[in-house]
This record gives C-alpha cells, structure tokens and sequence, in this order.
C-alpha cells in the first residue's frame, strides 16, 4: 500500500485577475478551491494513473472537514487526524501575476497528535510506500521525517521524500529509495550552482554516498535527471509544451516515478513517467490526468549513460 503524508494540507483558493493593482478592489476571472499540499498533490496524480494510495496528515476546523470532504470525492482514501483547535490553513494563488501566492499559517499540532500520527503509521510493513513531501510546520518538531523514518527502519518500506536542506540531509542515513531535490535546492545543499543536467550528476552521486538510493533532480526548463542506484544516470529535457502552471509540477514528478516503478520496476521507465506527469502538470490549469500523463510520455526520449 502507498501511504503520503501531508503535515500542513491546505485549501487552495487559485484565481485569476485580469488587470490587478494594488490597493484598489479586484475582482476574479476564474476561480478554483482544491486540495492541496504536496502529499495530497502526490496521491491525486497516484489516483489520475489508476495508483490507490491513502492520504494522512493532520486537519482542523471548516477547512478541514472541507479538505478531507474534497480528497474524497476525488477518489482518495483519506486518513486525516483532527485537530480541536484552529484551522486548517487557506493558501490563495494568484495564477497570472508571476505565480504570486498567499499561504496560511495552519493549525498548531501538539506532541499527543503527532504520537497518533505515529501509531497510523506503525502499522506499514513490508511492501509499503511512504511519502514524505513538503515542509513540516513550526509547531512540529524539525527532525519529524527523521524520527519517521527511523521507528520504521528495517521494516521493508520504500521511502520517498521530498524535502529541503537539513530536513533532507538528517534522513539520508535511512537510505530513503527516492529523494527529489530540483537543481537549487541541490545546490545549497553543496554551495554550488547547478544550471546543467551533468552539473547535478557528481553531487547527486554525493548524496548516494550519503545514503540516498536514487537521487531525482529536477531543473524547470533544464529537464531532469535521475542518478539510479544500479550506477545508471538518466537525463531528458523538458518535452515540449506551453507552461501554463508550475505549481504542483514537482509533486507530480514523485508521484509519476513511484507509479512507473511500481508498473515495471525499470529505472527508465520510472524516470520518464516522473518527467512526464511533472512537465504534464506544469502544461495543465492544475494537476495533470493520466491520459495527459500517458500522452506526454511518448515524447520523451530518455538518454542513458
């Protein structure tokens, strides 16, 4: 079984204004609330290629009840846990000014939360998928993947997270199976600028000698590039299409290199469905379907070396 895991999920207000200025009223174009969070993001795009999953994380108030309500309908099972105070958060983006957005903050999760977020999890064994994705919130404590990570060592459980400077580095020594940093997010981690495909290739291999297994690097009008744990490196660039909305596009990458691992377990085949449903996504008003996914997939030629 695949298990996400979204430790902030919000409510996402997209909109579009034609003619916006400041201090002065707008009015909207084009609206849409949908979920959102990275681990939602990753299960939906799961769901879009006929891949269950279930969605954990935390929820509190209206927003709550009306972010575990929408997961639903879209077919996900949802296994959110209810916080009594305050409420989940709103993120409102602004689709057509520059990708300017407005987060919420998100309701404070206390240690007895987090400890039943624990026992959800004590139950995955061997076989299972967990996804860790996103930022963790600042009422959590900042080592959370890695207290994760570390009570379900050995158990069998492919990892796969998608995180940030100190809250990646500190799982590494877990050999999570995937980790996909995008090419600036890599850089920091070694104080490098990273433009090129094969610029990430020998600071990938150093977080393999970290503990990572496969390193994902993804790189916006760049491609990809994925340094596989059988010493194969796999880059493409980005297919061709009009960018119409990156927000999401990196979750999607995850979830679509989970999905072509599990269909044929080949490095390949995973490395281009992962740059397919990301570049899909980024080619969509919101996350890409499968038939999207599928499509764009043909036109990838991955290079192997």
């Amino acid at each position: 079984m695949i298990y996400t895991v979204t430790f902030n999920p919000s409510l996402d207000y997209i909109v579009s204004v034609d003619d916006f200025r400041l201090g002065l009223t707008n009015r909207t174009d084009s609206e849409l609330i949908l979920p959102g969070g990275k681990g939602i993001n990753v299960s939906t795009i799961l769901n879009n290629l006929g891949i269950s999953s279930t969605a954990l994380g935390f929820v509190a108030g209206f927003t709550g009840d009306e972010i575990t309500k929408k997961v639903k309908e879209l077919g996900i099972s949802a296994d959110f846990i209810p916080i009594s105070e305050g409420i989940s958060r709103i993120n409102v983006k602004l689709k057509n000014i520059d990708g300017t957005e407005i987060n919420g903050m998100g309701p404070e999760i206390s240690p007895e939360k987090v400890e039943e977020l624990m026992e959800k999890l004590n139950v995955l064994g061997e076989g299972d998928v967990l996804v860790l994705a996103g930022s963790i919130p600042s009422t959590m404590p900042a080592d959370m993947y890695s207290r994760i990570m570390e009570r379900l060592q050995d158990r069998g459980i492919m990892f796969f997270v998608d995180a940030t400077g100190d809250l990646l580095k500190n799982v590494l020594k877990y050999r999570p199976f995937l980790i996909k940093p995008n090419n600036h997010e890599l850089g920091e981690l070694f104080s490098a600028e990273i433009t090129k495909r094969q610029e990430a290739v020998p600071y990938a291999r150093k977080l393999q000698d970290m503990g990572a297994r496969n390193v994902l690097v993804s790189m916006a009008g760049e491609g990809a590039v994925l340094v596989a744990e059988d010493g194969t490196v796999h880059g493409a660039p980005v297919p061709e299409g009009k960018l119409v909305n990156a927000v999401g596009s990196g979750d999607s990458m995850v979830a679509g290199f989970l999905a072509g691992w599990m269909e044929e377990k080949d490095y390949g085949h995973a490395f281009r469905m992962g740059v397919a449903a990301g570049s899909a996504s980024a080619f969509s008003e919101y996350l890409a379907t499968g038939d999207e996914i599928r499509n764009l997939y043909k036109q990838i030629q991955g290079r192997q070396g």
